[in-house]
């Protein structure tokens, strides 16, 4: 019967340990995620006020990043 209850309480202490763990790498994902969307919508902001300004200059961003090479030819 002590050899029960030790199986268990080790079991649940693993088990504790290892739902901490997951958990834990869930909340750096997590983290990660929230942080690259923040930084993509501080981008498309900035793309937006570009645009707004200075549409050329937009439309060469917006080659250079689609991976047009002939925009850079130009300046």
């Amino acid at each position: 019967m002590l050899r029960k209850v030790l199986g268990f309480a080790v079991l649940a202490v693993v088990a504790w340990i290892v739902l901490k763990l997951a958990l834990g790498l869930l909340g750096i994902a997590l983290h990660l995620v929230w942080t690259i969307l923040m930084l993509a919508l501080v981008g498309l902001v900035v793309y937006w006020v570009i645009k707004l300004i200075s549409p050329g200059t937009a439309r060469r961003v917006k080659d250079v990043i689609s991976g047009d090479r002939s925009a850079g030819s130009d300046i």
